[in-house]
């Protein structure tokens, strides 16, 4: 055990937090799950589940181990090859997408022949965010006009975003909000994001402009929910959203101080998202306030955390990486929080490293990795350039020897063959090869 940890590299304070989420998400899980069970096989066992959450959380952390023994320089360039894939993506994924729990939203789509779902939109976001850090930290110095910044930065943004809008809108919000953090951060020129947060608005509003005109297209099908949810969140008019807030709010005010004990919720049968969407007031129900308390402790912790690794990243790109990658991730957190507390319309997002699904866990992992790779300190990246020269000369140590004895002549061939030079002092110069 301990020479794994050791095997650990980069903020040990991100890893303890990460491990400290993943850990206590299993009793939640495993309680909240029981509706599915109920529904899927009607007996109520939610054992299945738990193994289920327990290998995405492992293959989650290998994730994690993979990636942050990846120079994080080395994302640079994967970025700009990896943006056209996600386009693809997320083109296949508006056409041919997956609905899941009935859902009018194609936000998924099924891996060939390990019939895996993956939500391609949290893969976007990384790939997004760490593209812009690199075009920030790239013309730092440069100073490029406006007009190639439309091309180079804001088309690509908004390709990814007209990608994503019309089956998810808060994730679409999230990341255009995450996006203009990141260039504010960046020293964008100010006047510029203001325009472009103008762009954004009449571009929303010719979106829904267009849905109005062709209401029955599937394009446009997730329009009138937006409108329902946000009229629901303005009004009291009852419907299954309002459904699901009643219950949540049920289920907090059930949990008190000390909560009802692990695996003692009511609410978790009524709530049809109790295991993703509405995880924290299930917890709140269990833990109580004081459960409840500390998980938001946590994740404004791991905030903080990252905004030292950022302030300590040794490059600019790095600095907004970390930003870019860590940030969204407790602004989620919050937003799925605040949706269960009634402060937000419901927006579907779930809750990082607690909320049961394995794409959405994986792509935080994915995320963590890069941060904790950026974390990762002089002498720990020595180590690394030291292990990897060793390796290098390990192998052409072998290489040379099995050269060497593939060339080893026997002595006696050299001496049946006389000594030969092609020097030759005579009047005739073709002497040397007449006498050979």
């Amino acid at each position: 055990m301990k020479e794994l940890v050791n095997k650990l590299k980069g903020d040990r304070v991100i890893w303890s937090f990460v491990a400290l989420l993943a850990l206590f998400s299993f009793m939640p899980v495993f309680s909240a799950s029981s509706n599915l069970a109920y529904i899927g096989h009607g007996t109520g066992n939610t054992l299945g589940y738990l193994v289920k959450h327990l290998a995405h959380i492992c293959i989650g952390f290998l994730i994690i181990y993979w990636v942050h023994r990846v120079p994080y320089h080395y994302f640079r360039a994967i970025s700009k090859i990896a943006l056209p894939v996600v386009w693809i993506l997320l083109t296949y994924t508006l056409l041919k997408g997956t609905v899941i729990a009935g859902a009018n939203a194609s936000r998924w789509i099924q891996v060939p022949f390990i019939g895996i779902t993956f939500q391609t939109s949290t893969l976007a976001a990384i790939v997004l965010f760490i593209y812009v850090a690199r075009y920030l930290s790239k013309t730092k110095e440069e100073n490029e006009p406006f007009q190639t910044s439309l091309i180079q930065l804001w088309l690509p943004v908004f390709i990814t975003l007209i990608l994503i809008l019309p089956a998810n809108f808060s994730t679409t919000a999230l990341i255009f909000s995450m996006v203009l953090m990141l260039t504010f951060i960046g020293k964008y020129p100010l006047k510029y994001i203001a325009f472009i947060i103008g762009s954004g608005i009449a571009m929303l509003a010719f979106f829904l402009l267009v849905a109005k005109a062709f209401p029955d297209s599937r394009f446009f099908s997730r329009v009138s929910t937006w409108e329902s949810r946000i009229a629901n969140f303005t009004t009291d008019k009852p419907d299954e959203d309002d459904y699901q807030i009643e219950k949540a709010k049920i289920a907090i005010a059930s949990g008190k101080l000390g909560g009802l004990g692990p695996g003692k919720s009511v609410q978790k049968n009524f709530l049809p998202q109790s295991s993703s969407d509405f995880i924290y007031a299930i917890i709140v129900e269990e833990y109580g306030l004081v459960g409840g308390v500390s998980i938001v402790i946590l994740y404004l912790l791991l905030l903080f955390r990252f905004v030292i690794a950022s302030h300590k990243a040794p490059t600019l790109f790095g600095k907004l990486v970390v930003v870019g990658v860590g940030f969204p991730m407790i602004f989620q957190a919050m937003i799925n929080m605040a949706v269960a507390v009634e402060l937000l319309p419901v927006t579907g997002q779930t809750l990082p490293l607690i909320s049961s699904g394995g794409s959405s866990i994986w792509m935080t992992c994915l995320g963590l990795g890069i941060i904790i790779s950026v974390t990762k300190k002089e002498d720990e990246i020595a180590e690394e350039k030291l292990e990897k020269e060793k390796r290098k000369e390990a192998l052409q140590r072998l290489i040379d020897k099995e050269l060497a004895e593939d060339d080893v002549i026997p002595q006696e061939i050299y001496d049946e063959e006389p000594a030969y030079s092609i020097e030759d002092n005579s009047r005739n110069p073709m002497n040397a090869v007449l006498n050979k």
